[in-house]
């Protein structure tokens, strides 16, 4: 006798994933609202989005042919920590790069459940681990397994537990029965999208809302290359990777529960901006190798320094940034240029300077 849907969600939690449930490994009708959102230009540069990995995402048996179920899993990361931390003197980093890279951390444990599937399935099977990289519509997906609903933030949302979720999945060509989504619960709500600097939180052709990544402080501080828009620039405040804003005022987090997983313990979710733009190739390889930030690269790093300490209105920045400014990147020196002239109209007067460290 083979294995069932419900064993299969027992050994999912076993395995340390907090959510778990099962979808049919097929094509999912929202492929047609992601070809209408590349389409729309709201990948941005994300070219892995809009070239022939993107069209890969219209049926998962592109990935395992033989494939008939999706086992969806979510991995809770969220710390308990603060959220966005207001003082400009430190550069911010998303919650979810407090830790350990959640990759190797999801797949590993996904491997784990696949050992526990052969221990109980009775005849062989094809499998295969998908995480965040692998060109799937993982949220659509999670939510046809009832993991949760796709806010107007497009982070998929837990009713009990919230939306600080990594997913991950596990094609299996074993096949079992679907479970089913879950209701819409955004209602009217629309903290997020008041909330967002950038105003990233858009209506689509469809009368919803869907995310313009090339607006959105995630995608500026980590996707994209080169030179940030300087329209922009002065709208992504101290955040030097990522952006949990849409997150931290959402309702449904409000009582989210917290991980005991130690990888995703907070090592560094705010840090000096002055001591992360002195850091060295080398010391940006020492202290972010192991962790998602390593994602943006150096010279992006620098850049995303660069700009927060523009932002910082703290004119003893400037030091830091006059050596920025003759940093052998192009992109890093220009963007040290624009911070420094941002920064000398807008940096309190130097009899008006105050130590802030004291009060964090």
């Amino acid at each position: 006798m083979g294995i069932t849907a419900e064993q299969i969600k027992t050994l999912a939690q076993d395995c340390g994933f907090e959510l778990a449930g099962i979808a049919a490994a097929g094509p999912h009708e929202d492929f047609a609202r992601f070809e209408e959102w590349r389409a729309a230009g709201n990948a941005g540069e994300m070219k892995y989005l809009t070239d022939g990995r993107g069209d890969l995402r219209a049926d998962p048996r592109n990935l395992l042919p033989e494939a008939k179920t999706m086992v969806c899993v979510g991995k809770l990361y969220n710390t308990g920590e603060p959220g966005t931390n207001p003082n400009p003197e430190r550069g911010w980093i998303s919650r979810y790069a407090w830790g350990r890279d959640y990759h190797e951390i999801v797949r590993t444990a996904l491997e784990g459940l696949v050992r526990r599937i052969e221990q109980v399935h009775a005849e062989p099977f094809e499998w295969r681990i998908c995480v965040d990289t692998a060109p799937l519509l993982e949220r659509s997906y999670a939510r046809s397994a009832g993991l949760g609903w796709i806010g107007k933030n497009s982070c998929l949302i837990n009713q009990q537990r919230g939306s600080w979720f990594f997913l991950g999945e596990l094609l299996l060509s074993i096949p079992l029965a679907p479970d089913a989504p879950p209701p819409d619960r955004c209602g009217t709500c629309r903290r997020c999208i008041d909330a967002c600097p950038t105003a990233a939180i858009v209506t689509n052709e469809r009368g919803g809302w869907t995310l313009d990544a090339r607006l959105c402080i995630s995608y500026l501080t980590i996707e994209k290359r080169g030179d940030v828009p300087p329209e922009l620039t002065r709208m992504m405040s101290n955040h030097v990777f990522g952006c949990d804003i849409c997150q931290d005022v959402c309702p449904w987090n409000g009582h989210a529960p917290v991980t005991s997983d130690e990888n995703f313990a907070a090592q560094a979710p705010s840090v000096w901006l002055e001591e992360l733009a002195g850091l060295t190739a080398d010391g940006f390889r020492e202290v972010f190798r192991r962790s998602p930030v390593w994602r943006t690269k150096y010279e992006g790093f620098l850049r995303n320094v660069a700009t927060a300490m523009g932002n910082s209105s703290d004119a003893g920045m400037m030091g830091a940034l006059e050596k920025l400014a003759q940093h052998p990147s192009e992109v890093v020196a220009r963007a040290a240029s624009r911070a420094m002239e941002l920064l000398a109209k807008s940096a309190w007067p130097a009899n008006c300077q105050v130590d802030r460290r004291d009060a964090i």
